[in-house]
């Protein structure tokens, strides 16, 4: 007797079937609120989809006929596309390419970047006047950056590499070597980026607790010992989901290599995007095309699963 009645009053006086309708109400009063946002991002939603997922499912199509491009008829062909690229040496050399851009931008321009954020968080000279410096060669067109490049660097006849040359260096351009080629395009892009990644890393500096600062300063920590475990440690967050990022924009490369060896010489400087644009635009093979485009989205969008990881992560924590 005396159970029953602990549970009658355990059991809200306003309830449906043992759930309270306070609680139903204010369940209902919160999607009544969100809704008008959910209606707000229809026009962005019916967008996205427009440009970005029906182009998709039409290069996944497409990935799977013979088409020119040009003519209406696209002739189902099954995975005969993918058979062909992945026994063409160009695939490969151009994946291969990729690879090595991704270890060279996730190295290089990282280290410059992060020298150069903590150089001037530690010394606090001229901060906002460098950054401005920083950020003139990323604010620049790919197009100006490569001219600047081939007519003030690389060219043999006005250039510092024809300098050199009347100088009595036997120095040439690296774009004309296919052992340099690929380095001498990866230093250009590694100028235009690595001053985005400075204020990227200089803004995550800013957050450092000055406690923490203060503390190892008091403690005779150097400059060496402050980076390793004071700076660095705040930052990680930020370096990886940077790389992260890195990761997708250098199997997405295409401007600077295109502009400034077109992926020669010989498919030296090859990339899977530039190889993607040769035989869909060159060849006329657009089915094949596909095909490299789709693997080449395939390798980014594990990279974007590990961004969209980290990120929640970050937020987390």
């Amino acid at each position: 007797m005396n159970r029953s009645r602990r549970i009658e009053r355990s059991v809200p006086k306003h309830s449906v079937g043992g759930i309270p309708v306070i609680r139903t109400r204010k369940k209902r009063d919160v999607r009544e609120r969100k809704l008008p946002y959910h209606l707000l991002s229809l026009p962005a939603i019916f967008l996205s989809g427009s440009i970005v997922l029906l182009p998709a499912i039409q290069t996944i199509f497409a990935s799977f006929t013979k088409w020119n491009g040009i003519s209406k008829a696209k002739v189902w062909i099954g995975l005969q596309n993918y058979q062909e690229i992945f026994h063409d040496w160009v695939f490969w050399k151009s994946l291969t390419n990729n690879v090595k851009w991704t270890l060279i931008f996730v190295t290089v321009p990282v280290i410059i970047a992060m020298l150069a954020s903590v150089f001037i968080a530690y010394y606090r000279i001229g901060h906002k006047t460098f950054q401005a410096i920083y950020l003139i060669p990323y604010l620049l067109a790919p197009t100006t950056n490569a001219i600047i490049w081939l007519n003030i660097i690389f060219s043999p006849n006005a250039g510092l590499i024809g300098f050199l040359q009347r100088a009595g260096w036997e120095i040439t351009s690296p774009l004309g070597n296919m052992g340099t080629a690929l380095l001498g395009v990866a230093m250009v892009d590694i100028w235009h980026y690595w001053g985005f990644l400075t204020v990227i890393f200089l803004a995550a500096l800013r957050q450092t607790p000055l406690d923490q600062l203060e503390s190892a300063q008091l403690d005779g920590a150097n400059g060496w010992k402050l980076f390793f475990n004071i700076y660095l440690p705040n930052i990680l967050p930020t370096v990886s989901l940077m790389i992260v990022l890195i990761v997708i924009y250098s199997f997405m490369t295409y401007d600077y290599i295109y502009l400034l060896t077109q992926g020669g010489p010989a498919h030296s400087t090859e990339v899977l995007s530039t190889y993607a644009y040769s035989l869909a635009f060159s060849a006329f093979k657009f089915g094949k095309a596909a095909a490299v485009s789709l693997s080449m989205g395939l390798i980014g969008s594990v990279a974007a699963y590990f961004y969209t990881w980290l990120s929640r992560k970050e937020a987390i924590e």
